[in-house]
């Protein structure tokens, strides 16, 4: 059976509906970019760099409110101190392999000053000529030759011109070429909502790269999908099924969060936080080798560089954050499950296999439960 989208194959989650593309870019300005590397020769590659663009790449010049919560911290995400500090999102975002976040970070440092030119960036700042970047990572160093360090400075670039809204590609791609989710084949998955308050409507939409989690923990809308894959069906990636101790837990996610909604920093913190709600109902449980970190921006103010007066801004109030919470909780659910139900076995470094969700398998299983 070809791949599909969680709802391709007849499966919901939640109840708020979806934007159009179901994806992180129904974001009005959010653009999306990968750079995949899958060769052999001469070291295994199976990585690649993920890159989150809002305001159409005006983010260096007109900063977002954000907020960051790391629900279990064996993982990395840089800028973050900025963003506890004060709030404010100031570049793209970058998702990658952890031997990547330093090129990648240096990568998205050196972007508008080298690209000024050609690409019409004005510098990072009025006052001045730096960058605290965010760049995740999750490691992919069971099917990724991650010693290699694959990942260079032009493949970041690359994502950046690549970006663009609309559909979202899933699955193998950018960061999540070689990662592996509740012992299948995982990766880059996304989804969104709309939420309707009083005469206005936003958008929320989130985009993660899973890399994370044991296989009998796995549910889909409430039905323990991963109790009823066998070893015998699905081979697990590890080197003996049942998963050698402690590996069956390791990994990562990397969560983040989009919203048009006016929202200020400790709000957008409040939304990250809801994240790992998403997450819990996938079958996580935040295991000690796991980095499950999250960023939620807003793109409702703008907030101009180096502006000396007052911003003018708006805020929802605290009473009218429940369904922007609900969203975020089924966006980040969904958007694993469609890395899932997208990815594709991949054999990569010293031969190991990840294998693919099987989704006529899935849609069995839960036809059996409903």
């Amino acid at each position: 059976m070809t791949r599909a989208r969680l709802r391709d194959l007849g499966i919901t989650v939640g109840h708020l509906p979806p934007g159009r593309f179901n994806a992180i870019t129904d974001v009005p300005g959010v653009l999306v970019g990968h750079c995949t590397l899958i060769y052999d020769e001469p070291r295994v590659a199976r990585t690649g760099v993920t890159v989150i663009v809002p305001r159409e790449g005006k983010i260096w010049t007109d900063q977002a409110f954000a907020g960051y919560f790391s629900l279990n911290g064996c993982g990395e995400m840089t800028g973050t101190a900025w963003i506890e500090e004060a709030g404010l999102l100031h570049t793209p975002i970058a998702i990658t392999n952890t031997n990547a976040v330093g090129v990648v970070r240096d990568a998205l440092c050196a972007f508008p000053m080298e690209q000024q030119g050609e690409a019409g960036l004005a510098a990072v700042s009025s006052s001045w000529a730096g960058a605290l970047p965010v760049v995740g990572e999750t490691w992919d160093g069971w099917l990724n030759d991650i010693a290699a360090f694959h990942v260079r400075k032009e493949h970041v670039f690359e994502a950046l011109r690549a970006a663009k809204g609309g559909s979202v590609p899933e699955g193998n791609v950018g960061g999540g070429t070689g990662m592996i989710c509740h012992e299948l084949k995982g990766g880059i998955g996304t989804a969104s909502r709309l939420v309707n308050l009083d005469d206005a409507r936003y958008v929320l939409g989130a985009l993660v790269q899973a890399n994370y989690g044991a296989r009998h923990l796995l549910r889909v809308s409430g039905v323990p999908v991963g109790r009823e894959l066998s070893y015998e069906k699905v081979p697990s990636p590890w080197s003996t099924p049942p998963p050698a101790a402690g590996r069956e837990g390791a990994g990562s996610i990397i969560g983040i969060i989009a919203t048009d909604a006016p929202l200020l920093p400790l709000q957008c913190k409040r939304l990250a936080r809801r994240a790992a709600l998403g997450l819990a109902r996938v079958g996580s449980i935040a295991s000690n080798g796991s980095g499950d970190l999250f960023l939620a921006f807003a793109t409702g103010n703008h907030l101009p560089a180096g502006q000396l007066r007052p911003y003018a801004l708006t805020m929802l109030p605290h009473d009218r954050l429940d369904l922007l919470f609900e969203a975020a909780v089924e966006a980040v659910e969904e958007a694993i499950l469609n890395a899932l139900t997208a990815a594709e076995t991949l054999s990569g470094w010293q031969g190991r296999t990840a294998y693919a969700l099987p989704l006529d398998e899935l849609q069995r299983i839960m036809a059996r439960y409903r």
